[in-house]
């Protein structure tokens, strides 16, 4: 029962971020969109947050579970649509990554990028599977200079991905930087006055990754603000 309602949930998920793929393509908003059918009793508002997708110890690991299950007990052909929900999912690290480049003038060579967030759900350390660090990674790998910082989880980081930048404070993370990746949707970073972060980065560029600022708040304080699955301005 357990694989089968993980299964549903990333289902849920992944359907708003093909979703936000769609929007992206025809600059909508996936945020309105999801608000507007969350308003059906049979959906609900749960689970359509379009972002940068689910990590964790359960729902990446039950969905290919019930799939190799699914595949002993001869009906794989029933849950072949998993498979995509995983690719989704899987999609939406590396459109952060394509954005944030964007943001840095098509090349992370030399530039530096702060990422917000490491676990990957607030209130919590866990950092398995953690999309947060899975972007933070790939950016590094392409040329950047990457600061970390997360409120709970930068000891389990530092253990896994000794090669990232951690520093001590949301602000430290963002001195100097040319391109600001919020990734985990912690209060402490929803709180962020953007009027005074804006003092201490290289580039007011911000690509939130969860759809959880207030757009209207950072652009008013002069900044550049993207997210997965919403117009440019």
């Amino acid at each position: 029962m357990k694989t089968s309602a993980n299964s549903f949930l990333a289902t849920k998920i992944s359907f708003i971020n093909a979703m936000a793929e769609v929007c992206e393509a025809a600059g909508a908003d996936v945020v309105a969109l999801a608000d507007a059918i969350g308003h059906d009793e049979r959906i609900g508002r749960k689970f359509l947050g379009a972002g940068l997708g689910f990590g964790g110890g359960c729902l990446p690991k039950d969905i290919r579970a019930f799939m190799a299950r699914a595949g002993e007990l001869g009906a794989d052909q029933a849950l072949t649509f998993l498979r995509e929900v995983d690719a989704i999912n899987m999609r939406r690290r590396t459109r952060m990554v394509d954005i944030a480049r964007e943001q840095c003038q098509g090349t992370f060579i030399g530039k530096r990028v702060a990422v917000l967030g490491a676990a990957f759900k607030p209130d919590s350390d866990d950092i398995r599977d953690s999309p947060a660090l899975s972007v933070a990674a790939l950016v590094r790998l392409n040329g950047a200079h990457v600061s970390v910082y997360d409120p709970q989880a930068m000891d389990n980081a530092r253990k896994v991905w000794p090669d990232l930048a951690y520093a001590e404070s949301a602000v430290e993370a963002l001195r100097g930087a040319d391109v600001v990746l919020h990734l985990t949707e912690w209060r402490e970073f929803r709180e962020l006055d953007p009027a005074t972060v804006g003092d201490v980065v290289r580039s007011k560029s911000i690509v939130d990754g969860r759809n959880a600022l207030d757009p209207a708040r950072w652009r008013a304080a002069g900044w550049t603000y993207r997210a997965l699955g919403r117009p440019r301005a």
